[in-house]
């Protein structure tokens, strides 16, 4: 008798495998929806429509975007945690993801437990741009006005605690000045406001704010990574310019809710690898400030584990907390 609970808990354990097994094995029968942690128009929905154009043609099926911005990428998000682990719902995270657990005094969902890893989409270079009637044209003399007016220069991002707001917040404590943090719902309408003339400036990708600044809308101030990037190589860097050691750089990754069968998670990674590789989008995106990637899912497990202690530290020296 006693061995008759473990039977059924193995025979139950056996059927759910292979029920897993075979729905990994027809999968996808039916449109994936693809949820986008931020607002449309930014950087995160930009590299997501990108792939979510071009997986139809790899796995026959419509892949259909949802933005859901709000709360740093953690309403969105959370979305896909909660979703059935089937394959079906997938989610477009940025660096925000590492950094949300540090900033945030509770989170709806745990950031290592609850979701499946499947790809590190791609890395992404930053500049420090601003609104052509900012009287500074590089870092040095940003810095000086600063200083000769403090509390009245500026910057926008794309929520508390985000990529953007940490990276200023850290050029405010090594370049030694007070600017003010204006935070948005996403990293695109803080870069509307940085065109109109309403904020003075923002740390953003390269491919959002390139256009603008062929057109004479921004200025751009520096690079934040610590080299120069081969797509704006006329540009210094932050390091370059004054303040040394500083790096705002960041990434893009696709996550999918944790229990989704491995089968179902590798076929996400490696048609998606197969878009990153393509030479249409590679040489597009590096052209871009945009250099992808494309790891396993193993791979980019493991860099999620790396990132959150060191934007831990950064969100521990800058003060970011939210409720």
């Amino acid at each position: 008798m006693t061995l008759r609970p473990l039977r059924l808990a193995l025979l139950l354990l056996a059927g759910i495998l292979l029920a897993a097994g075979v729905q990994a094995q027809g999968y996808p029968v039916k449109p994936i929806r693809m949820v986008v942690a931020s607002a449309a128009g930014g950087i995160l929905d930009t590299v997501a429509r990108t792939i979510a154009i071009r997986l139809p043609e790899l796995l026959g099926q419509q892949v259909v975007v949802e933005n859901r911005p709000g709360a740093g990428g953690i309403i969105g998000t959370d979305l896909v945690a909660k979703a059935p682990p089937d394959g079906y719902t997938i989610g477009k995270v940025a660096t925000s993801h590492a950094i949300n657990p540090s900033v945030y005094s509770k989170m709806p969902y745990d950031t290592l437990k609850d979701f499946a890893a499947v790809s590190h989409t791609v890395n992404l270079t930053n500049l420090l741009v601003a609104h052509p009637s900012l009287p500074a044209n590089n870092v040095r003399e940003l810095i000086v006005l600063a200083k000769f007016r403090p509390k009245t220069i500026t910057f926008g991002s794309a929520g508390n605690g985000q990529s953007n707001h940490l990276s200023g917040e850290l050029f405010k404590t090594m370049s030694g000045i007070d600017i003010v943090h204006v935070p948005y719902k996403g990293s695109a309408p803080a870069l509307t406001d940085v065109l109109a003339g309403n904020i003075s400036m923002m740390f953003v990708d390269v491919l959002s704010a390139l256009p603008h600044v062929k057109a004479g809308k921004l200025k751009v101030l520096a690079v934040t990574g610590l080299k120069r990037s081969a797509a704006v190589p006329e540009y210094p860097t932050v390091d370059e310019s004054g303040v040394p050691g500083f790096n705002g750089n960041s990434w893009l990754g696709m996550v999918a809710p944790a229990g989704t069968p491995k089968e179902i998670v590798a076929r996400l990674s490696e048609e998606i690898a197969k878009i990153l590789r393509s030479p249409e989008v590679r040489d597009r995106f590096l052209a871009q400030g945009v250099e992808p990637v494309g790891s396993t899912p193993e791979q980019f497990a493991a860099f999620i584990e790396t990132e959150i202690p060191r934007w831990a530290s950064a969100a521990r020296s800058s003060g970011a907390r939210n409720e």
